[in-house]
């Protein structure tokens, strides 16, 4: 039975995609060391993608973009990039594994597993790739929009990034939706 893991990255962050992984691991071909992502080091996850990308069955990427989670409210946009992970996959999966509680429409069979990406190795590995991804991307977010320090803490609600938001205003980036953002633009 080929089962497809999935995860997403960046529920919580008041700037920048949610990003999604869909893995579909080969058994023949064991990674050693996939592990829920945010237990791992930066330098271990990067180097698990590698390996995630070559031995895997198949994988995908999926994403919602800013204006979909102000749109759509984030829950929904998670839902959305999850189920564009999963359609992207090269192999059909004949089951899907989802991390959480809340599962994408899709036209396979869906199981949601809580804290999946600590009990199930495709959700783990998708865990990476979402992480690893949308990691390097706020990276390079941070040098189009200076002065939030988005590679340090790649969007999420530090009190660094905070007053960036009082004193800088919001970024086209920026949820609009969540409250900080909200606030940032009545100061």
């Amino acid at each position: 039975m080929l089962i497809a893991g999935v995860d997403e990255v960046g529920r919580g962050p008041l700037a920048g995609p949610v990003v999604t992984a869909a893995v579909i691991l080969d058994p023949n071909y064991p990674i050693n060391g996939l592990a829920d992502s945010k237990t791992l080091s930066e330098k271990r996850r990067e180097a698990l993608v590698p390996q995630i990308q070559q031995y895997a069955l198949a994988w995908a990427m999926g994403r919602a973009e800013v204006h979909e989670i102000d749109q759509l409210n984030i829950l929904q946009a998670s839902l959305l990039a999850m189920r564009r992970a999963v359609m992207a996959l090269m192999v059909t999966p004949d089951k899907v594994h989802v991390d959480g509680i809340h599962a994408p429409d899709l036209p396979y069979p869906v199981q949601t597993i809580i804290k999946g990406d600590q009990h199930d190795l495709a959700i783990a590995a998708a865990s990476i790739l979402a992480k690893v991804s949308r990691d390097q991307e706020m990276q390079r977010l941070d040098q189009q929009y200076p002065g939030y320090d988005l590679a340090k803490h790649k969007g999420y609600p530090t009190a660094a990034h905070r007053e960036a938001l009082k004193k800088l205003g919001p970024s086209a980036i920026h949820r609009r939706s969540f409250r900080p953002v909200q606030l940032s633009l009545l100061s």
